[in-house]
Protein backbone atom coordinates (compact mmCIF):
# COMPACT_ATOMS: atom_id res chain seq x y z
CA UNK A 1 0.00 0.00 0.00
CA UNK A 2 1.18 3.56 -0.72
CA UNK A 3 2.37 5.41 2.37
CA UNK A 4 -0.44 7.69 3.61
CA UNK A 5 -0.19 9.76 6.78
CA UNK A 6 0.05 8.24 10.26
CA UNK A 7 -3.63 8.57 11.18
CA UNK A 8 -4.70 6.89 7.94
CA UNK A 9 -2.25 4.04 8.54
CA UNK A 10 -3.68 3.58 12.03
CA UNK A 11 -7.25 3.45 10.67
CA UNK A 12 -6.12 1.02 7.97
CA UNK A 13 -4.64 -1.35 10.54
CA UNK A 14 -7.83 -1.17 12.62
CA UNK A 15 -10.05 -2.34 9.73
CA UNK A 16 -11.29 -5.95 9.63
CA UNK A 17 -8.86 -8.13 7.62
CA UNK A 18 -11.18 -8.48 4.61
CA UNK A 19 -11.60 -4.71 4.29
CA UNK A 20 -7.90 -4.12 4.84
CA UNK A 21 -7.06 -6.58 2.06
CA UNK A 22 -9.54 -4.84 -0.26
CA UNK A 23 -7.79 -1.50 0.32
CA UNK A 24 -4.39 -3.03 -0.45
CA UNK A 25 -5.64 -4.81 -3.58
CA UNK A 26 -7.30 -1.62 -4.84
CA UNK A 27 -4.08 0.35 -4.28
CA UNK A 28 -2.15 -2.31 -6.19
CA UNK A 29 -4.67 -2.08 -9.04
CA UNK A 30 -4.32 1.70 -9.23
CA UNK A 31 -0.54 1.55 -9.21
CA UNK A 32 0.18 -1.39 -11.51
CA UNK A 33 -2.85 -1.63 -13.78
CA UNK A 34 -4.04 1.98 -13.98
CA UNK A 35 -0.48 3.33 -13.72
CA UNK A 36 -1.52 6.10 -11.32
CA UNK A 37 1.11 8.23 -9.64
CA UNK A 38 2.16 7.66 -6.04
CA UNK A 39 0.43 10.90 -5.05
CA UNK A 40 -2.85 9.82 -6.70
CA UNK A 41 -2.75 6.36 -5.13
CA UNK A 42 -2.13 7.91 -1.71
CA UNK A 43 -5.14 10.21 -2.14
CA UNK A 44 -7.43 7.34 -3.17
CA UNK A 45 -6.23 5.17 -0.29
CA UNK A 46 -6.77 7.96 2.23
CA UNK A 47 -10.34 8.48 1.01
CA UNK A 48 -11.08 4.77 0.92
CA UNK A 49 -9.77 4.09 4.43
CA UNK A 50 -11.90 6.96 5.73
CA UNK A 51 -14.96 5.50 3.97
CA UNK A 52 -14.43 1.98 5.27
CA UNK A 53 -13.72 3.22 8.79
CA UNK A 54 -17.08 5.03 8.64
CA UNK A 55 -18.73 1.86 7.29
CA UNK A 56 -17.40 -0.20 10.18
CA UNK A 57 -18.75 2.36 12.64
CA UNK A 58 -22.15 1.93 10.96
CA UNK A 59 -22.05 -1.82 11.54
CA UNK A 60 -20.54 -3.12 8.30
CA UNK A 61 -18.39 -6.17 9.03
CA UNK A 62 -17.85 -7.26 5.42
CA UNK A 63 -17.53 -5.51 2.07
CA UNK A 64 -20.85 -7.02 1.01
CA UNK A 65 -22.53 -4.84 3.66
CA UNK A 66 -21.47 -1.67 1.85
CA UNK A 67 -24.43 0.05 0.22
CA UNK A 68 -25.45 3.44 -1.14
CA UNK A 69 -26.77 4.66 2.21
CA UNK A 70 -23.33 4.14 3.77
CA UNK A 71 -21.63 6.10 0.98
CA UNK A 72 -24.10 8.95 1.32
CA UNK A 73 -23.76 8.96 5.10
CA UNK A 74 -19.98 9.16 4.76
CA UNK A 75 -20.16 12.15 2.40
CA UNK A 76 -22.71 13.87 4.65
CA UNK A 77 -20.37 13.44 7.62
CA UNK A 78 -17.51 14.91 5.58
CA UNK A 79 -19.65 17.91 4.76
CA UNK A 80 -20.63 18.55 8.38
CA UNK A 81 -16.96 18.53 9.38
CA UNK A 82 -16.26 21.36 6.93
CA UNK A 83 -14.94 19.62 3.81
CA UNK A 84 -14.90 21.89 0.76
CA UNK A 85 -16.99 21.13 -2.33
CA UNK A 86 -13.85 20.21 -4.26
CA UNK A 87 -12.84 17.74 -1.52
CA UNK A 88 -16.32 16.21 -1.44
CA UNK A 89 -16.29 15.79 -5.21
CA UNK A 90 -12.90 14.08 -5.10
CA UNK A 91 -13.94 11.76 -2.25
CA UNK A 92 -17.13 10.80 -4.08
CA UNK A 93 -15.02 10.01 -7.15
CA UNK A 94 -12.77 7.82 -4.98
CA UNK A 95 -15.81 5.94 -3.65
CA UNK A 96 -17.20 5.40 -7.15
CA UNK A 97 -13.84 4.17 -8.45
CA UNK A 98 -13.49 1.68 -5.59
CA UNK A 99 -17.08 0.47 -5.93
CA UNK A 100 -16.67 -0.12 -9.67
CA UNK A 101 -13.41 -2.01 -9.12
CA UNK A 102 -14.86 -4.10 -6.29
CA UNK A 103 -17.86 -5.03 -8.46
CA UNK A 104 -15.62 -6.11 -11.34
CA UNK A 105 -13.46 -8.09 -8.91
CA UNK A 106 -16.51 -9.93 -7.55
CA UNK A 107 -16.25 -8.35 -4.10
CA UNK A 108 -19.56 -6.47 -4.49
CA UNK A 109 -22.66 -7.96 -6.05
CA UNK A 110 -23.77 -4.50 -7.22
CA UNK A 111 -21.79 -1.39 -8.12
CA UNK A 112 -23.32 0.63 -5.30
CA UNK A 113 -21.27 3.73 -6.09
CA UNK A 114 -22.69 4.14 -9.59
CA UNK A 115 -25.69 6.03 -8.19
CA UNK A 116 -23.64 8.20 -5.82
CA UNK A 117 -24.03 11.88 -6.62
CA UNK A 118 -21.58 14.52 -5.45
CA UNK A 119 -21.58 18.31 -5.32
CA UNK A 120 -20.21 19.90 -8.45
CA UNK A 121 -16.81 21.28 -7.61
CA UNK A 122 -16.56 25.03 -7.95
CA UNK A 123 -13.68 25.65 -10.32
CA UNK A 124 -11.71 28.78 -9.54
CA UNK A 125 -10.31 30.64 -12.51
CA UNK A 126 -6.52 30.40 -12.27
CA UNK A 127 -4.42 33.47 -11.64
CA UNK A 128 -2.66 34.56 -14.82
CA UNK A 129 0.25 36.92 -15.33
CA UNK A 130 0.19 39.43 -18.16
CA UNK A 131 2.70 38.76 -20.93
CA UNK A 132 4.94 41.61 -19.73
CA UNK A 133 4.79 40.29 -16.16
CA UNK A 134 5.71 36.77 -17.30
CA UNK A 135 8.62 38.21 -19.28
CA UNK A 136 9.80 40.16 -16.22
CA UNK A 137 9.67 36.97 -14.14
CA UNK A 138 11.64 34.73 -16.49
CA UNK A 139 14.27 37.46 -17.00
CA UNK A 140 14.62 38.16 -13.27
CA UNK A 141 17.58 35.80 -12.62
CA UNK A 142 19.71 37.63 -15.20
CA UNK A 143 19.04 40.95 -13.43
CA UNK A 144 19.85 39.78 -9.91
CA UNK A 145 23.21 40.91 -8.59
CA UNK A 146 23.56 37.91 -6.27
CA UNK A 147 22.55 34.29 -6.84
CA UNK A 148 19.75 32.59 -5.00
CA UNK A 149 20.41 29.92 -2.42
CA UNK A 150 18.41 26.73 -2.34
CA UNK A 151 16.48 25.63 0.75
CA UNK A 152 17.36 22.19 2.18
CA UNK A 153 16.76 19.40 -0.29
CA UNK A 154 16.97 15.63 -0.26
CA UNK A 155 19.29 14.04 2.26
CA UNK A 156 21.77 12.79 -0.31
CA UNK A 157 22.48 16.33 -1.52
CA UNK A 158 23.73 17.35 1.91
CA UNK A 159 26.47 14.74 1.69
CA UNK A 160 28.15 16.51 -1.23
CA UNK A 161 30.68 19.28 -0.66
CA UNK A 162 29.66 22.73 -1.84
CA UNK A 163 30.28 23.00 -5.61
CA UNK A 164 33.23 25.04 -6.82
CA UNK A 165 34.24 26.52 -10.13
CA UNK A 166 37.44 25.73 -12.04
CA UNK A 167 39.41 28.13 -9.87
CA UNK A 168 38.22 26.44 -6.68
CA UNK A 169 35.96 29.30 -5.54
CA UNK A 170 32.24 28.78 -4.81
CA UNK A 171 30.20 29.15 -7.98
CA UNK A 172 28.40 32.48 -8.24
CA UNK A 173 26.71 32.09 -11.60
CA UNK A 174 25.56 28.45 -11.80
CA UNK A 175 22.48 28.77 -9.59
CA UNK A 176 21.10 31.90 -11.34
CA UNK A 177 21.66 30.14 -14.68
CA UNK A 178 19.70 27.16 -13.35
CA UNK A 179 16.93 29.47 -12.09
CA UNK A 180 16.74 31.18 -15.46
CA UNK A 181 16.42 27.95 -17.45
CA UNK A 182 13.82 26.65 -14.99
CA UNK A 183 11.66 29.76 -15.40
CA UNK A 184 12.12 29.84 -19.16
CA UNK A 185 11.12 26.19 -19.55
CA UNK A 186 8.09 26.46 -17.26
CA UNK A 187 6.71 29.43 -19.17
CA UNK A 188 7.87 28.48 -22.68
CA UNK A 189 6.45 24.96 -22.54
CA UNK A 190 3.71 25.07 -19.89
CA UNK A 191 4.95 21.78 -18.41
CA UNK A 192 4.15 20.78 -14.85
CA UNK A 193 6.86 21.42 -12.28
CA UNK A 194 7.28 17.68 -11.67
CA UNK A 195 7.74 17.17 -15.41
CA UNK A 196 10.38 19.90 -15.60
CA UNK A 197 12.30 18.49 -12.64
CA UNK A 198 12.06 14.99 -14.13
CA UNK A 199 13.80 15.98 -17.38
CA UNK A 200 17.10 14.37 -18.29
CA UNK A 201 19.75 15.94 -20.50
CA UNK A 202 18.87 13.49 -23.29
CA UNK A 203 15.23 14.66 -23.24
CA UNK A 204 16.24 17.92 -24.91
CA UNK A 205 16.30 17.90 -28.73
CA UNK A 206 18.29 21.04 -29.50
CA UNK A 207 17.98 20.66 -33.26
CA UNK A 208 14.17 20.65 -33.29
CA UNK A 209 13.87 22.73 -30.08
CA UNK A 210 11.55 20.28 -28.32
CA UNK A 211 11.68 18.46 -25.00
CA UNK A 212 10.43 14.92 -24.39
CA UNK A 213 8.16 14.97 -21.35
CA UNK A 214 6.86 12.02 -19.33
CA UNK A 215 3.50 13.19 -18.01
CA UNK A 216 0.66 11.82 -15.90
CA UNK A 217 -0.17 8.18 -16.40
CA UNK A 218 3.20 7.57 -18.04
CA UNK A 219 2.08 9.39 -21.21
CA UNK A 220 4.96 10.78 -23.23
CA UNK A 221 4.71 13.91 -25.34
CA UNK A 222 7.01 16.31 -27.18
CA UNK A 223 6.72 20.00 -26.34
CA UNK A 224 8.39 22.79 -28.33
CA UNK A 225 10.19 25.75 -26.81
CA UNK A 226 11.42 29.05 -28.21
CA UNK A 227 14.70 30.84 -28.82
CA UNK A 228 14.95 32.49 -25.36
CA UNK A 229 14.61 29.09 -23.68
CA UNK A 230 17.22 27.68 -26.07
CA UNK A 231 19.68 30.41 -25.08
CA UNK A 232 19.02 29.71 -21.40
CA UNK A 233 19.55 25.98 -21.98
CA UNK A 234 22.80 26.58 -23.85
CA UNK A 235 24.17 28.79 -21.06
CA UNK A 236 23.08 26.33 -18.37
CA UNK A 237 24.57 23.27 -20.08
CA UNK A 238 27.80 25.05 -20.97
CA UNK A 239 28.51 27.06 -17.81
CA UNK A 240 26.01 26.17 -15.10
CA UNK A 241 25.38 22.44 -14.94
CA UNK A 242 29.08 21.42 -15.03
CA UNK A 243 29.73 23.67 -12.02
CA UNK A 244 26.98 22.02 -9.96
CA UNK A 245 27.49 18.40 -11.01
CA UNK A 246 28.17 15.95 -8.21
CA UNK A 247 28.04 12.29 -7.33
CA UNK A 248 24.22 12.29 -7.34
CA UNK A 249 23.64 14.28 -10.52
CA UNK A 250 23.11 11.36 -12.86
CA UNK A 251 21.44 12.40 -16.11
CA UNK A 252 19.22 15.07 -14.51
CA UNK A 253 18.90 18.24 -16.57
CA UNK A 254 18.15 20.56 -13.64
CA UNK A 255 20.30 20.28 -10.53
CA UNK A 256 20.00 21.53 -6.99
CA UNK A 257 22.74 23.64 -5.43
CA UNK A 258 24.42 20.51 -4.04
CA UNK A 259 24.35 18.49 -7.23
CA UNK A 260 21.27 16.28 -6.93
CA UNK A 261 18.21 16.44 -9.19
CA UNK A 262 16.22 19.63 -8.54
CA UNK A 263 13.31 18.98 -6.20
CA UNK A 264 9.82 20.23 -7.23
CA UNK A 265 9.38 21.82 -3.79
CA UNK A 266 12.60 23.79 -4.31
CA UNK A 267 11.45 24.76 -7.80
CA UNK A 268 8.20 26.17 -6.38
CA UNK A 269 10.15 28.21 -3.85
CA UNK A 270 12.42 29.55 -6.58
CA UNK A 271 9.48 30.74 -8.69
CA UNK A 272 7.76 32.33 -5.69
CA UNK A 273 10.93 34.09 -4.53
CA UNK A 274 11.65 35.64 -7.94
CA UNK A 275 8.04 36.76 -8.33
CA UNK A 276 8.13 38.44 -4.92
CA UNK A 277 11.51 40.07 -5.62
CA UNK A 278 10.20 41.42 -8.94
CA UNK A 279 7.10 42.89 -7.27
CA UNK A 280 4.76 40.58 -9.19
CA UNK A 281 1.59 38.88 -7.93
CA UNK A 282 2.16 35.69 -5.96
CA UNK A 283 3.10 33.10 -8.55
CA UNK A 284 3.81 29.38 -8.64
CA UNK A 285 5.01 27.02 -11.39
CA UNK A 286 1.36 26.11 -11.97
CA UNK A 287 0.63 29.82 -12.36
CA UNK A 288 3.23 29.96 -15.13
CA UNK A 289 1.54 26.95 -16.73
CA UNK A 290 -1.80 28.77 -16.58
CA UNK A 291 -0.19 31.88 -18.03
CA UNK A 292 1.45 29.99 -20.89
CA UNK A 293 -1.83 28.32 -21.87
CA UNK A 294 -3.80 31.57 -21.70
CA UNK A 295 -1.25 33.51 -23.74
CA UNK A 296 -1.20 30.76 -26.38
CA UNK A 297 -4.98 30.94 -26.76
CA UNK A 298 -4.98 34.73 -26.77
CA UNK A 299 -2.37 34.55 -29.53
CA UNK A 300 -4.66 32.40 -31.67
CA UNK A 301 -3.50 28.87 -30.85
CA UNK A 302 -5.97 26.05 -31.45
CA UNK A 303 -7.55 24.60 -28.31
CA UNK A 304 -6.64 21.05 -29.35
CA UNK A 305 -3.01 22.06 -29.85
CA UNK A 306 -2.90 23.61 -26.36
CA UNK A 307 -4.45 20.42 -24.96
CA UNK A 308 -1.63 18.39 -26.51
CA UNK A 309 1.05 20.80 -25.29
CA UNK A 310 -0.25 20.70 -21.71
CA UNK A 311 -0.72 16.94 -21.70
CA UNK A 312 -4.41 17.07 -20.77
CA UNK A 313 -6.21 13.78 -21.33
CA UNK A 314 -9.53 15.63 -21.70
CA UNK A 315 -10.32 18.75 -23.66
CA UNK A 316 -12.55 19.86 -20.78
CA UNK A 317 -9.41 20.44 -18.67
CA UNK A 318 -8.07 22.82 -21.31
CA UNK A 319 -11.31 24.73 -21.89
CA UNK A 320 -10.99 26.58 -18.57
CA UNK A 321 -8.31 28.73 -20.19
CA UNK A 322 -10.83 30.07 -22.69
CA UNK A 323 -12.81 31.37 -19.69
CA UNK A 324 -9.67 33.03 -18.37
CA UNK A 325 -9.25 34.86 -21.67
CA UNK A 326 -12.88 36.00 -21.61
CA UNK A 327 -12.47 37.32 -18.06
CA UNK A 328 -9.39 39.29 -19.09
CA UNK A 329 -11.32 40.68 -22.05
CA UNK A 330 -14.19 41.72 -19.77
CA UNK A 331 -11.77 43.38 -17.34
CA UNK A 332 -10.20 45.38 -20.16
CA UNK A 333 -13.66 46.36 -21.42
CA UNK A 334 -14.82 47.52 -17.98
CA UNK A 335 -11.66 49.55 -17.53
CA UNK A 336 -11.59 51.19 -20.96
CA UNK A 337 -15.09 51.45 -22.41
CA UNK A 338 -16.96 54.67 -21.55
CA UNK A 339 -20.29 52.83 -21.28
CA UNK A 340 -19.03 49.79 -19.40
Amino acid sequence: MSRPDRSTRAMHQALPPALRDAVDDFAEHLSRVRNRSTHTVRAYVTDLVSLLDHAVRMGCVDLADLDLSVLRSWLARQRTTGAARTSLARRAASARAFSAWAHRAGLLAVDVGAALASPRAHRELPGVLRADQAAALVEAPARRATPTTDPPQAHQEHTDPAPTDAAGAPTETAVPLRDRVLLELLYATGVRVSEACGLDVADVDHGRRVIRVLGKGGRERSVPYGVPAQRALDDWLRRGRPALMGAHSGDALLLGARGGRLNPTTARQIVGAYAEAAGLPRTSPHGLRHSAATHLLEGGADLRAVQELLGHSSLASTQIYTHVSVERLRAAYRQAHPRA
